[in-house]
């Protein structure tokens, strides 16, 4: 029994050493844990560290009871001392190799859920990345849209300066037009006005001739 917990012991230790350092081994044993957690595997495993619990508190029942029949002798009886050793001994293997258990399935747990942390974190950066990438060509995009659009703007200002100024040139030489006209007009009623007197003289030089 001793010699069976011991090599137990040593079996479970070596697979937390195995766990705790990445070499190749250490995935073949992660997959071999997974596949015992599946199926029936749960149920025989806890069947048996139910039965290791059950024996421990079978050797620490036996423990109580040859303290107590000592007690009550008086004297210490070398078989009880004896037997008192082995029952003390099968308890603590017992109790470690428990422990060991517990720590090789939650060891198994957090590296199973580390791996999905770094799955999960790679397929965020990947997103993040495919954001950005996509994040950068909208604002090269919209960088050579805004290009466009100031080009087109800068146009639309040279052609709206250029019909200003064929505006202001049309607007002074309408403003000279009407000023020549008005001064045309002037000279047509001074030529009529000279014409009207032309006139008035040639009536009375003819009305004095008569």
């Amino acid at each position: 029994m001793i010699q069976l917990l011991f090599t137990v012991i040593a079996a479970e230790m070596a697979l937390i050493l195995t766990l705790l350092f990445r070499t190749p081994l250490r995935k073949l044993v992660i997959l071999s844990l997974d596949r015992v957690k599946r199926g029936k595997g749960p149920i025989v495993v806890q069947t048996i560290a139910g039965t290791v619990f059950v024996v421990l508190i079978s050797s620490v029942y036996s423990m109580v009871k040859i303290q107590n029949r000592m007690i009550e002798a008086g004297e210490v009886n070398p078989t009880d001392q004896v037997l008192m050793s082995n029952h003390l001994l099968e308890a603590s293997l017992m109790g470690f190799l428990l422990f060991l258990a517990l720590m090789i399935d939650r060891l198994h747990h957090y590296i199973r859920e580390l791996r999905l942390l770094r799955k999960t974190m790679e397929v965020a950066k990947k997103q993040i990345r495919a954001s950005e990438d996509a994040s950068a060509e909208k604002l090269k995009s919209l960088g050579e849209e805004a290009t466009t659009l100031r080009s087109k703007i800068t146009k639309l200002e040279a052609e709206v300066e250029a019909k200003t100024k064929e505006a202001n040139a049309a607007e002074a030489e309408t403003e000279a037009l009407r000023k020549q006209s008005e001064e045309y007009l002037l000279e047509y009623d001074r030529l009529l006005e000279d014409n009207q007197n032309i006139r008035n003289q040639l009536e009375s030089i003819e009305h004095g001739s008569s």
